[in-house]
C-alpha cells in the first residue's frame, strides 16, 4: 500500500491531500488546476508570504509500486499540525541550492531554456539574455535541481519557467561576477523583475556601452551600489566628465573598474593631479600597465600627500620617482601615518629640518614600514634606559640605517639576561653604540655581521642595495645571510656583475646563478674576464657553458660550478 502525502498549508485554512492507490485521476485533476495558476499569481503569492511559499518537497511514504512528486503549497509560518515542520520551507530552499555534477550537454540545454525565457518571454535584449543565461552557472544547477524528468531537460525545464517565474536578479547578479554567497545580501526584497528596477537597468546599460566588461560590474556593484541608482544619463555624463579632464576611454574604463567610488559624487579632480605628478615621475606606463590590471584599492588624496611629503622633506623627482618603481607599494597601498609619527618624534628629539631632509633623502629605506618599526623601537629603548634626548639622536644620526635594519629586544629583556641596571646599560651605550646590536638585536644573523659592517655602514649600505638590486628582501634573513656571503663594496660587486653581462650572459641569468653561489663575486674582474676566455679560447666551451656545465668540462671549482680550477700565477694561467 502506498501513500502519496501532498502538504500544503495557507495562512488563512491549511488543509492536506490524500492520494491512494488507484485513484490516478486526482494528481491529473491537480495538475490542471495548478497549470491554471498564472505567473502573476504566483507572484502575488511570494510577494504577501513573508518567505518563499513554494516546496518543491513532498512528504512520501515508501511502497514498492511506485512513487510521485508533486509540488504543493506551504506557509513559512508554523503549522499546528506537529507533522508538518515550520522548518521544511528552508530545507526545500536548501535542496534547490545543492545539485551533483552538471553535465556538458545538461548545462547547454539549461543556458538554451533560459536564455529562451529571458529573450522571448521576458523582452531581454539578445546581448544582455546571451550573457545572463552564460553567466550564471549556479542559477543553472538550481534550476536542475527541481527537474524530475532528465530525459527531457529543455522541455521539463521550459515548462517549469512557463508557470514559475523567476527572480531575475539571481542570475543577473550572477553574472556581473558575484558569488552565491555575496548575492545573500545584495538582493532585492521586494522585486523579482529586472524590468521592476530601471534604474539599474539604465545605469548597466550605460557601463556597457561605454566598454566596461560586465565581469567588473559585479565588483562595482558590491562597493558602490549608489551608482547603479542614478537617473537617466547621470552615469553616462560622469564618465564624459572625466574625458574632459583629459584622460583617454581605456584609462577610465581601469580607473573606474578598480575604484568605483570615482562615480560617486563629482568628478574628482585630485585624480587628474595625481595622474600628472605620476606622468612626470615616469610611473605612468607602470601605474597603468601593471597596478590598474589588479583588483586593489588606493586613496587620491593619501598618494597626494605622500608626494607632497617628499618633495618637502628633499626628494628630487627622479628620486622620488625611483624610490616608488623600486617600491610601489609604497605608493599605492602603504601607510604614512607611522612615518609622520616617527618624523614628529625625531623632531622632538632636536633634530633640525635639514638634518631629517638629509637623512630621508639619503636613506630611502626609512620609507619602508619594517624600517621605520625598527627605527622607531630603537628609539623607544633608548629612551626607556634613561638615555637622553641629545644622546639619542646623536646615534640616530651616525647610526640610523643599522637601528632600523635591526629588531631590538625589549629593554626588560635585555636588562635581564645582563643582570645590570637602566643607568649600566645607558652608560655601556654611550661609550660605544654599537653594542646596542650585540646585546639587544633579536636576529641571530644579524649578530654574525661582523665589527667591520659597523664601523663602515656606507659599505654595508651600498651592499645592501646591490643586494637589493638582485631581489633580496629588505630586512630578510636571506638578505643578512648575503651580506656576509658578498666580499667588497658595493660598487666593486656591481662591477663584476657588469661584466659577466657584457660578456653575453642575460641579467637574469647572472642574477639566478650568483643567488646559487654568491662566492662567484668574491673573484675579482681579472680573473672573471680571464677564466671566461680560457673557457672560450684554450677549452672550446660556448658561454652557455658557465651556466651549465656539460660533459667533459674539466675539474670545477664549488662557487662557480661551470669555470675550472686555475689560479694567476707569474701573470700566466695554469690549471
Amino acid at each position: 500500500m502506498q501513500l502519496r502525502i501532498l502538504s500544503a498549508s495557507l495562512p488563512t485554512s491549511p488543509f492536506l491531500f490524500f492520494l491512494t492507490e488507484g485513484n490516478s485521476q486526482v494528481p491529473r485533476r491537480l495538475h490542471r488546476i495548478l497549470g491554471r495558476v498564472n505567473s502573476e499569481m504566483i507572484f502575488r503569492l511570494r510577494t504577501h508570504l513573508p518567505s518563499r511559499c513554494i516546496s518543491n518537497k513532498a512528504v512520501t511514504l515508501h511502497s514498492p509500486s511506485r512513487t510521485r512528486r508533486v509540488r504543493c503549497f506551504q506557509s513559512s509560518r508554523p503549522s499546528h499540525n506537529h507533522k508538518i515542520s515550520a522548518t521544511e520551507g528552508d530545507q526545500s530552499i536548501e535542496y534547490l541550492t545543492t545539485s551533483s555534477r552538471v553535465s556538458r550537454t545538461d548545462r547547454i540545454d539549461a543556458q538554451d531554456v533560459l536564455f529562451d525565457y529571458l529573450h522571448c518571454t521576458r523582452n531581454f535584449p539578445f546581448t544582455d539574455a546571451e550573457h545572463i543565461s552564460k553567466n550564471s552557472p549556479h542559477f543553472l544547477q538550481k534550476l536542475l535541481s527541481v527537474i524530475d524528468d532528465e530525459r527531457d531537460i529543455r522541455l521539463s525545464l521550459s515548462r517549469f519557467l512557463r508557470y514559475n517565474p523567476i527572480n531575475e536578479f539571481e542570475p543577473f547578479l550572477e553574472s556581473l561576477g558575484l558569488t552565491p554567497s555575496e548575492l545573500l545580501s545584495l538582493l532585492p526584497r521586494d522585486l523579482m523583475f529586472l524590468s521592476d528596477d530601471s534604474l539599474l537597468v539604465d545605469s548597466y546599460h550605460a557601463l556597457c556601452n561605454y566598454g566596461i566588461p560586465r565581469s567588473k560590474m559585479g565588483r562595482m556593484y558590491k562597493e558602490a551600489e549608489q551608482i547603479f541608482r542614478y537617473d537617466c544619463g547621470v552615469l553616462a555624463g560622469k564618465l564624459r566628465g572625466y574625458e574632459d579632464l583629459g584622460l583617454s576611454r581605456s584609462v577610465i574604463i581601469k580607473l573606474v573598474s578598480c575604484w568605483p567610488s570615482l562615480l560617486i559624487g563629482d568628478v574628482s579632480t585630485g585624480i587628474l593631479v595625481v595622474l600628472e605628478k605620476l606622468k612626470g615621475l615616469g610611473m605612468w606606463d607602470d601605474f597603468v600597465g601593471g597596478y590598474l590590471s589588479d583588483q586593489r584599492t588606493c586613496h587620491w588624496k593619501r598618494m597626494l600627500d605622500l608626494m607632497e611629503f617628499l618633495d618637502e622633506v628633499g626628494y628630487s623627482e627622479e628620486q622620488m620617482g625611483h624610490q616608488f618603481k623600486r617600491n610601489p607599494a609604497l605608493l599605492f597601498e602603504g601607510s604614512m601615518e607611522n612615518i609622520y609619527v616617527l618624523f614628529g618624534r625625531l623632531v622632538k628629539l632636536g633634530i633640525e629640518m635639514n638634518e631629517l631632509s638629509t637623512l630621508f633623502v639619503q636613506n630611502p629605506e626609512i620609507l619602508s614600514g619594517k624600517f621605520v618599526k625598527n627605527l622607531w623601537r630603537a628609539v623607544c629603548f633608548l629612551s626607556d634606559i634613561g638615555m637622553g634626548v641629545h644622546d639619542i639622536a646623536s646615534i640616530v644620526r651616525v647610526h640610523i640605517q643599522l637601528l632600523g635594519f635591526h629588531s631590538l629586544k625589549g629593554p626588560k629583556t635585555v636588562l635581564s639576561n645582563l643582570k645590570i641596571g637602566r643607568d649600566d646599560l645607558c652608560q655601556i651605550l654611550k661609550e660605544d653604540p654599537l653594542k646596542l646590536f650585540s646585546l639587544a638585536s633579536k636576529s641571530k644573523s644579524n649578530k654574525g655581521i661582523g665589527v667591520d659592517v659597523y664601523q663602515n655602514p656606507s659599505k654595508h649600505q651600498e651592499k645592501a642595495t646591490f643586494l637589493l638590486r638582485l631581489g633580496y628582501a629588505e630586512n630578510s634573513d636571506d638578505m643578512s645571510k648575503a651580506l656576509k656571503q658578498f666580499r667588497g663594496r658595493g660598487d666593486q660587486l656591481q662591477e663584476r656583475f657588469d661584466c659577466l653581462v657584457r660578456a653575453g650572459l642575460e641579467s637574469d641569468v647572472v642574477t639566478n646563478m650568483i643567488k646559487q653561489a654568491p662566492s662567484v663575486l668574491n673573484q675579482t674582474k681579472d680573473v672573471l674576464e680571464k677564466k671566461i676566455d680560457y673557457l672560450r679560447s684554450y677549452l672550446g666551451y660556448p658561454l652557455d657553458s658557465v651556466v651549465e656545465r656539460p660533459k667533459g668540462t674539466p675539474t670545477l671549482i664549488q662557487p662557480f660550478p661551470c669555470l675550472p680550477i686555475f689560479v694567476l700565477r707569474g701573470g700566466g694561467v695554469q690549471v
